[in-house]
């Protein structure tokens, strides 16, 4: 059954990976970089099969290259973001669009939000069902909408005078995502990305995966954009909505600081405004990126015993990636033009030499 699953990752990831095809701009001269994540939690490499682990990296080099080719070839920091999180919200490996969790009542529940550095417009959408790329809908609504957050039937409503894609709950419908259903109900419990439940092909080991994805970046204009989506928590009930889609909590860009978004249980990002607060001591404090997100995710974060992490990159080109659980799907690809892409706390972080 493992080597059956571990098949079909693979052929899955396959239809993920898919390259850029947009008409690149004109190439310009300034420095770009760029971050992506797929979820933080409880990871452990004897939780993934090579073949796993092996999936995990390949959707997401592809989603860094895709933001990568847009930056270097001049494109905005904002097309970059949205380019990345929908190859990430198309593969069912990651609690986002296509990969989204159950509610209680059976459903797929996305919610999304996208943030414009240079001009701090942003858009997001909370609780629709039938959006193929939340992250599009959240951008349709930060420039087409004279509101910035649309919720459930009215963002759909939205979405479809937009022209957005629209998908029949059938598309979000994946195996394992009901499989973690049955067993929180059958637990009683809301549940993180993947159930904390010992399963029967991981007897030995418990996991639990906050599967948020999103994208921060830098382009050779100087400007910054953040972007994030998510499926929210298996079991959640009346109409739980997290950080993700939350300006401030989840997703923050400003062009004279920083680009922020996170991933982690929700609740806590939105008691701590955590990717503003990051923004804000450097705005105040003149402080470092990699200082502000140390001094918010492993200090505030951790004193309320949150757990999670984010990604961030400022207006130099400088990225942060740091987290509080045993590992976070990670990549990134610097100002400097090194590339990584990481899954656990053992593989450092080397950025910013």
């Amino acid at each position: 059954m493992r080597l059956l699953f571990s098949l079909l990752l693979i052929v899955l990831v396959a239809s993920c990976s898919t390259k850029n095809t947009n008409n690149a701009p004109t190439p310009m001269t300034g420095k770009y970089a760029i971050a992506i994540h797929g979820g933080a939690g409880n990871l452990v490499k004897m939780n993934l099969t090579p073949q796993e682990q092996e999936a995990y990296k390949l959707v997401l080099d592809s989603a860094l290259t895709a933001g990568d080719e847009i930056l270097r070839a001049g494109g905005s920091a904002i097309d970059a973001v949205e380019s990345a999180i929908k190859i990430m919200e198309d593969c069912p490996l990651f609690n986002a669009g296509r990969g989204s969790v159950f509610t209680h009542e059976g459903y797929n529940e996305m919610d999304a939000a996208i943030m414009d550095g240079s001009n701090l417009e942003c858009g997001a959408v909370a609780g629709v069902r039938h959006i193929k790329n939340p992250i599009s809908a959240a951008r349709s609504v930060m420039e087409k909408s004279e509101f910035i957050l649309l919720k459930s039937e009215g963002a759909e409503a939205f979405a479809t005078e937009q022209g957005i894609e629209i998908a029949d709950s059938s598309y979000f419908f994946t195996q394992h995502r009901w499989d973690q259903l049955q067993e929180a109900i059958e637990d009683d419990k809301t549940e993180l990305d993947h159930s904390g439940k010992k399963s029967a092909s991981k007897p030995d080991h418990r996991e639990e995966k906050y599967g948020t994805v999103g994208c921060v970046a830098l382009d050779k204009n100087g400007n910054l954009a953040a972007g994030t989506s998510t499926g929210g928590l298996t079991n959640k009930r009346y109409g739980r909505i997290g950080d993700s889609p939350l300006i401030g909590s989840g997703t923050y860009a400003d062009n004279s600081t920083c680009a922020v978004s996170c991933t982690g249980k929700g609740e806590d990002f939105i008691r701590l405004n955590v990717a503003h607060d990051i923004a804000s001591m450097i705005r105040y404090q003149n402080t470092t990126l990699q200082s502000a997100c140390d001094s918010v995710i492993m200090g505030k974060l951790k004193s309320i015993k949150g757990r999670g992490g984010c990604i961030a990159i400022d207006n130099q080109g400088k990225i942060a990636m740091p987290f509080t659980t045993s590992g976070m799907f990670r990549g990134c690809i610097d100002a400097e033009g090194k590339k990584q892409i990481l899954l656990y706390a053992e593989e450092p972080t080397s950025v910013n030499p």
